[in-house]
């Protein structure tokens, strides 16, 4: 069965220039930028599926997912 991003952990955040930086923490290289969040997010889209192509001629099987622990400074 074939994953899709829906399956992943998702960051996004606004970097210090302004724009958003989107990643998945599971897939090395697998981030994006873009002027908003919805345009970082949209981007990584298109990572995704090229990272994936890309393990599919390997013959690799894409990572698990993490789970992040969000620390909350108290």
């Amino acid at each position: 069965m074939m994953k899709t991003l829906q399956d992943y952990t998702i960051v996004i955040r606004p970097e210090d220039n302004g724009t958003f930086v989107a990643y998945v923490p599971a897939i090395s290289g697998c981030h994006a930028w873009g002027q908003t969040s919805e345009e970082a997010r949209a981007e990584l889209i298109s990572v995704f599926d090229m990272i994936q192509e890309e393990y599919l001629e390997e013959g690799k099987v894409l990572p698990p997912d993490v789970k992040l622990v969000v620390a909350h400074a108290s």
